[in-house]
């Protein structure tokens, strides 16, 4: 078969819908200035689906040190890889202050954050050394899990005893493969919201030789006394043997870093193929980013105001009998009783009618039966945003409960 025909006839699970979920649930265009209140094809959106944490996007002195940036380097420099001509003293301070806040000796910068991780895997491990990781892994480590050319095995989510059962599995094999053993969860699920039991996983090192690496998107600048991430909120930096964040989340920003000690941290600037074969982040990113970070380790109430505003979200739903599933962060799934067809109508029920932007997710992320409406609380958001939301949450509930969405009434065929 050619290779073109047998895509047009399998477009995959989610480009299967294209023709008709383009531009609407898949490829939205929200505009105007980033924050909690945008507009969605042409109408004025409360918008629950950024993950803008701290508020920072639009603060004005972030703002301000991003066009500094701009003026003083321009977008192209640093030209080239870092380790050939890309390299600067500032994305070397930029380092220096990321190891320190999340309490690592050393720290490298890294493009983007799904790439990093990609490559992070790739870096560490070799075909002799075992992979176990959790089942509800993000996607960005399940593809750095198919560059592993040796075996790996997955462990029910959060669950210590599976886990457990697949570290001594691993630790059989590499008795005699003569390899590691490399852990790999998530400080915080994002789309479950739930924390990964770092501590549990830690407490198994007395009975299993492993590193653990952990990808902590969602944790980096939410989690913790200072925000340092998820490790500190569960006072286990020192048991995290490889600590991953991004920008993208609490900094608003483009591209991530890894943190461990010093040597395996200069192993993987001389090793991670993602970067040595990458143009560096371009200046005015970085520059930006320093200032992201000062604002995020000076100012507590940036934390303190998404915390207020996560808290008063939940526990309003919870009090309306919404399941929000196992969520201990800021993160807020929403698990209502539904199919596709109703799911899409209540989404465009939620947009056209109530004003209101949140992602939906259905089968086959999760199981079949089942909606999940995701939002993500900030800093910017008010109290008042989390009432309006509220209300509308519960009349589309009563909707979906009564049948109102089964004919689909919002989708154009």
């Amino acid at each position: 078969m050619d290779i073109f025909e047998k895509i047009t006839k399998h477009m995959g699970p989610l480009g299967q819908h294209q023709k008709w979920s383009h531009g609407y649930f898949s490829f939205p265009k929200l505009e105007g200035e980033l924050g909690p209140h945008m507009t969605f094809r042409g109408k004025e959106h409360l918008v629950w689906s950024l993950n803008n944490y701290l508020g920072l996007a639009n603060h004005p002195e972030v703002r301000a040190a991003d066009l500094q940036g701009a003026s003083d380097f321009g977008m192209a420099y640093p030209m080239g890889a870092r380790m050939m001509s890309g390299n600067t003293k500032y994305h070397e301070q930029l380092e220096r202050e990321l190891a320190a806040f999340v309490g690592k000796p050393d720290a490298f910068l890294l493009n983007y954050g799904y790439q990093g991780m990609v490559s992070i895997i790739d870096a560490l491990v070799d075909r002799n050394d075992v992979i176990v990781y959790d089942g509800e892994s993000h996607a960005c480590i399940i593809d750095g899990l198919r560059l592993h050319m040796g075996k790996r095995f997955v462990y029910q989510h959060n669950d210590i005893d599976s886990a457990a059962k697949q570290l001594a599995r691993a630790s059989k094999l590499v008795e005699q493969s003569g390899g590691g053993i490399l852990l790999i969860t998530e400080g915080v699920f994002g789309m479950s919201g739930a924390q990964g039991k770092l501590r549990e996983l830690i407490e198994l090192k007395k009975q299993y030789n492993f590193r653990l690496l952990i990808d902590d998107a969602h944790g980096f600048g939410t989690m913790g006394k200072t925000g340092a991430g998820t490790h500190e909120a569960q006072d286990c930096i020192e048991g995290v043997d490889v600590y991953f964040g991004t920008f993208a989340k609490s900094m608003a920003g483009i591209g991530a870093f890894v943190a461990s000690t010093e040597e395996i941290t200069n192993f993987l600037r001389y090793n991670m193929r993602s970067q040595t074969f990458a143009k560096a982040l371009p200046m005015p990113m970085v520059i930006g980013l320093l200032k992201r970070l000062e604002l995020l380790k000076n100012n507590d109430e940036l934390r303190a105001n998404l915390w207020n505003i996560a808290m008063s979200l939940q526990n309003g739903l919870r009090a309306r009998g919404f399941d929000l599933g196992l969520t201990n962060t800021m993160v807020t799934p929403v698990f209502l009783k539904g199919e596709l067809q109703e799911a899409t109508a209540l989404t465009m029920d939620l947009r056209e009618n109530y004003g209101i932007f949140c992602s939906i997710v259905v089968y086959p992320v999760i199981p079949k039966g089942l909606i999940e409406l995701r939002l993500i609380p900030t800093a910017v958001h008010t109290l008042e945003d989390v009432q309006r939301t509220l209300d509308a949450f519960s009349e589309v509930s009563d909707k979906l409960k009564s049948g109102y969405y089964k004919d689909n009434k919002f989708v154009e065929a």
